[in-house]
Formats: structure tokens, sequence, C-alpha cells
């Protein structure tokens, strides 16, 4: 049986030597890994924009992800594997067959806290400024043994579609958009990001996904000025209106035929008085055509982002919504668009803000029906569906199948709600309390 002695303790310490730089290689190899897969590339590439080397070589080292996790896994094992069978030999060589045993705890214990916990912990800790430290030295090792990684990846990827597994190199996880996401939603539930910035982010987000169906004014609820009426009551309507614009119909109110700017009005009315030859009995020559604008129709699929582009690059605020058959179904302003990013906007001619939602005793929170299940769940924090119906009226409907009456109670998506009020088919009230 070899001993100490017989191989020579200049050979034992040079492998125990060898062992503890197999370790440290562990350590970088494992550290490597955590630090460049935790560390978040929109950091590195803000980074990499102000100058910074190592933020750079870090983006285009982790640009393919499967190679650098394969180069690193492969330079990991290796060194692990050599360190375990250099403490295997030294052992046996010292102690006889009760070395392995010995060994097996030994490297157990080193490879676990000095190659693992450690160089994780701090990495995870430190993932960017880590990642942009070691990035040069890892891109070293992935050039190295890219062909022995592509070989692996081919075999991987030949026994995975045996399975019915097809990988494509180039998809992502999740998309930037779901990521930003993510990271607005986990940051509100950890306390790092208050509630009216998580909802100001996520509206600006959800403009792209969001039509303008979906927050319009419907057509039920638009003031409009009637093409015939005398001057003197387009005159008292606009005077009354909190509106600055208003479209125009003749005969019936889906035929819009322009828009009025209070502004124009004033103008028009200002010339016939005080101008050349004007007089007070001139405003009966008002004439409602003169003074206004021809109507912008937007068809109800248009997204909000795309919306408000148009808005901008037309100068415009103000747009009537209809449908494939071109029928009017509602409005939507510049303002309505901008109060899914930023809340209610009002101002002096606005109606009095609705009360704060607040529970009862029981919970249970009563509401106007037209109120939309995206303002409902920003109120309260739910997470009621808003895919089939736009308000919660429209969702109970949808729900029940049928127009409810006063007084039924419905129970769904964990929620009780109960019909308070109801005028001809349309639901005015209803209160909802989740269930227990």
């Amino acid at each position: 049986m070899e001993t100490a002695a017989t191989i020579g303790w200049g050979a034992a310490w040079g492998i125990a030597g060898a062992i503890l730089f197999l370790l440290m290689m562990s350590g970088f190899f494992s550290g490597s890994e955590t630090a460049l897969t935790a560390a978040s590339r929109a950091k590195l590439r803000s980074q990499a924009d102000k100058g910074a080397k190592g933020a750079e070589r870090a983006l285009a080292v982790t640009e393919d992800s499967e190679r650098l996790i394969g180069a690193v896994l492969l330079g990991n094992n290796i060194v692990n594997i050599l360190s375990a069978s250099l403490a295997t030999a030294l052992f046996t060589a010292v102690l006889g067959e009760s070395g392995v045993a010995v060994a097996t705890l030994v490297m157990t214990a080193l490879v676990l806290v000095f190659a693992e916990v450690l160089p994780k912990t701090y990495a995870i800790s430190n993932p960017e400024s880590a990642a942009s430290r070691v990035a040069p030295a890892i891109a070293i090792v992935v050039k190295l043994f890219a062909p022995v990684v592509d070989v692996v990846r081919a075999f991987v990827r030949l026994i995975l579609k045996a399975f019915g597994v097809d990988i494509d190199p180039d998809s992502r996880i999740m998309s930037a958009h779901e990521e930003i996401l993510g990271a607005i939603k986990q940051g509100h539930t950890e306390g790092g990001v208050q509630k009216e910035d998580r909802d100001r982010l996520l509206g600006a987000l959800d403009l792209g996904e969001r039509t303008v169906e979906e927050i319009m004014l419907h057509r039920s609820g638009i003031e409009m000025l009637d093409a015939e009426a005398s001057p003197e009551a387009i005159l008292d309507q606009c005077l009354a209106s909190r509106y600055t614009r208003l479209p125009v119909f003749r005969g019936e109110p889906e035929n819009i035929i322009g828009v009025v700017h209070a502004k124009d009005l004033l103008r028009r009315i200002d010339e016939l008085i005080r101008g050349a030859d004007g007089d007070l009995t001139r405003l009966a020559e008002l004439e409602i055509g003169a003074v206004m604008k021809d109507p912008y129709f937007i068809p109800e699929t248009t997204t909000l982002d795309d919306q408000l582009r148009q808005f901008l690059r037309q100068h415009t605020h103000f747009a009537l919504v209809v449908d494939e058959y071109g029928a009017l179904q509602g409005l939507i302003t510049l303002e309505d668009i901008l109060e899914e990013i930023v809340g209610e906007i009002t101002d002096e001619f606005d109606e009095p803000d609705v009360p704060m939602l607040e529970p009862d005793e029981s919970g249970t929170f009563t509401i106007d029906g037209a109120m939309t299940i995206r303002d409902l769940n920003r109120a309260t924090d739910w997470n009621l569906p808003d895919d089939e119906a736009n308000t919660v009226a429209g969702l109970v409907i949808h729900e029940a199948q049928t127009i409810p009456t006063v007084g039924q109670v419905f129970s769904f998506h964990n929620f009780r709600f109960e019909v308070g009020g109801r005028e001809a088919n349309r639901i005015t009230l209803l209160r909802i309390r989740p269930l227990a």
C-alpha cells in the first residue's frame, strides 16, 4: 500500500495545491454562471451605454445563453471531477482504503461551501458587477469549449426531438414587455413600487393591448347638437355644456355631419355682433355649418397606442368611433387615453369626482353598473376578467346569459354580485363583495 512517504511529501503537497486551485476554478465557474444568468440585461445595457466595457462584454457573452451555460457547466464539471479524483488518490495514499470515504466527505464540504454556496451568494448579491468582471474570462472559455458544446448541444436536441420536444434556439422564455410587466407587479407585491406608480406604468404598457372600444364614451352618453335647431337653442346648449367640442347631427343622431368647437362658435358670434354692421339681431343668421369642422371617424378596433399617435400626428383631440358597418358606437378623446395612464383628469368644469370606493361593514362595494372592470380592478386590486365585457354590468350580463332583475344575486369568479338597480335593459347599480 502506498503512503505519503512512498509518493513523497512534495508530491502530496503538489496534489493538495492542485485540488485547491481546482476548487477555486469551480467557484469561479459557479459564480460566473449565477452572475451572468441573474444579471439584468437592461442594467448591463445602461452601463454599456455609459462606456462600461465589462458590461458590454457581459452582454455579448450572454447573447447565446445556451452556449454560455454549456461551456460553463462543462468547465465546472471538469474541475469538480478532476479535484474529486485527485483528492481520492491523495487520501487513499495517506489513509488506505478508508481514504475514499474521507475524500468524499471532505470534498463534498469544500465544494459545497467554497465552490457553490459562497461564490453563488456573492454573485446573486452583485450580479451586474460580478458579470462585468468575469465576462472577459468566460468569453475565452466559451470560445475554447465551443466545438465540444456544439456537439453536446446537437446530441441533446436529437434526444429531445426523439421525445417530441422541439427547441427553438432563437426563442426567449419571456418577451421584454412581459419581463417589465412582471418586474413592476413583483415590485408592487414586495412594497418597492407604490400602487399609483404601478397603475401608471402598467397603464402605459397596456396601451398597445387595448382598443378604443374599451374606454370610449358610449353613444348613449354623447351630447350632440342638432344642425336644424335654432341659433339661440344651439348657443344655449353650448353654454350649458361642460364640453368644448360637440358633434353635430342632422335628422337622426347616427348621422354625424361635423364637430363644433366652442371657440369657433364664439368667434362667429363675435363676428356677427361686433363686426362690421354687427348687431344683436344678426345672431339669427348663425349657421352651424359655417363653424363646424369635418368629423374624424375611427374603427372601434383601433388600439389606444395607435390612436394616441394619430391624435398627436393630426393635431386633434376628438374622434368618433364606428363599428365595421359604419354605425356610431361612441367617442374618444386624447384625455381619455391619457387618463388610462395618469388616472382621472378633472378641471373646474368637470362634474364632482365620484367618491372613493369604500366597502361597508360586510365588505360589499356599491358601484355604478357602467363602471369599467379595469377601473374597479385598479381601485380594489381585484382581478376580475375583462376579456368578454368592458363594464361590470356587462360582465354580469355575460355570465348570467340574461338581463337580470333587481335583487338577483350571482356568484362567479369568487365574487358575489347583487343587482341593486336597473333602468330598461341597463343595470345601473351593483353590490359586489369577494367570497370568503
